[in-house]
């Protein structure tokens, strides 16, 4: 028989319920910390790879995008009151200069143990998420692989003016510069750049690169791999008239560049800031990133397999360059301007 004390118990019992519900709900809502991403990344994957981070984690990602070095340099003028908590960029110089400037945490060593060491800083603050080529892009109704120079060097001699377009403003050129300059040193780089100048077709960016020489405006040009992997996604076989040419023998024209990713030193969420990071190098985002149809870089997460239209990455020939030595691309920016290709 149901009495007045029953009843009482039941009401009880169901308040107790909600009560603990809406404690549990309130201490989720308050750990569901919103963190901010400053993203040198294609937009495109950036918020394909944010929207399911944000699914599995329940963490809120505000994504604040730029190109790499404009969002470093802020970063060094934000310092210690920057709102960033990660930061992912293409290249590693941009990585290089705020791990020099102090301005980067620990990397988590679950994290950094997901890539092979040889991708991410030396002193653990900041992991390498992927991988890509410099390569010569060329028409193929214009040049044969067999006349195209064995050297990005080469390019600079008289016989290749008007036939090579560049994209110097572009970010993705920085770090081939470095590179020059870090193997040839600073006269030698300042000569192939002025013979590049006096060679060369000047376009926005290496997209505006890859479609000139795909249309036959210029024979060939420096461009990173992804590049034309993104043109022939778009035109398909029929319409692709270009190819990539990937220098051999370690030639400096052939260099990797890696796209990482950092927590902010200054960051007020630095747990959830760690989780951004390791689900980058993590296998989810990986095979995210490889089957994107996007990107088209290389994962850096063993076991994880590229997009079939890439080049096998044991494969490519890189010249060694430490990414100490490669720098954080302030010396590359300087000879650019003194060449005035800037």
């Amino acid at each position: 028989m149901t009495t007045v004390f029953s009843v009482r118990r039941a009401r009880r019992s169901v308040l107790a319920t909600a009560a603990a519900a809406a404690l549990m709900l309130a201490g989720t809502i308050a750990h569901a910390a919103t963190i901010t991403l400053y993203s040198a990344q294609h937009e495109q994957v950036v918020t394909q790879l944010v929207k399911d981070f944000e699914a599995q984690t329940g963490i809120t990602v505000k994504v604040r995008s730029g190109e790499g070095p404009a969002l470093a340099a802020q970063l060094v003028a934000e310092g210690d009151r920057t709102p960033a908590d990660v930061y992912f960029t293409e290249n590693s110089p941009e990585l290089v200069l705020l791990d020099e400037r102090g301005l980067l945490a620990k990397v988590d060593a679950s994290t950094l143990a997901a890539v092979p060491a040889r991708f991410s800083a030396a002193d653990g603050n900041w992991a390498g998420v992927l991988a890509r080529e410099n390569a010569l892009v060329y028409n193929t109704g214009k040049i044969q692989p067999k006349q195209l120079p064995p050297s990005l060097l080469d390019l600079a001699k008289p016989e290749w003016k008007g036939k090579v377009g560049i994209a110097p403003s572009d970010a993705d050129f920085l770090p081939l510069v470095s590179a020059v300059l870090a193997t040839k040193g600073e006269a030698a780089t300042l000569a192939w750049l002025k013979g590049l100048k006096a060679n060369a077709q000047i376009f926005d960016d290496d997209e505006g690169v890859t479609a000139a020489v795909n249309r036959g405006a210029v024979t060939t040009g420096i461009i990173n791999n992804y590049y034309w992997a993104r043109l022939h996604a778009e035109l398909g076989d029929k319409s692709t008239r270009s190819a990539l040419f990937h220098f051999a023998n370690g030639d400096v024209g052939g260099l990797i560049n890696v796209s990482g990713a950092a927590v902010m030193k200054a960051s007020k969420h630095n747990a959830d800031a760690q989780k951004l990071v390791a689900y980058l190098v993590g296998e989810r985002a990986q095979t995210l990133m490889a089957k994107g149809h996007v990107s088209f870089e290389y994962p850096l997460h063993p076991g994880v397999a590229p997009d079939p239209i890439l080049k096998p990455f044991d494969q490519l020939s890189p010249p060694a360059i430490p990414f100490a030595k490669l720098g954080d691309d302030s010396q590359a920016g300087k000879l650019l301007r003194e060449a005035g290709l800037l």
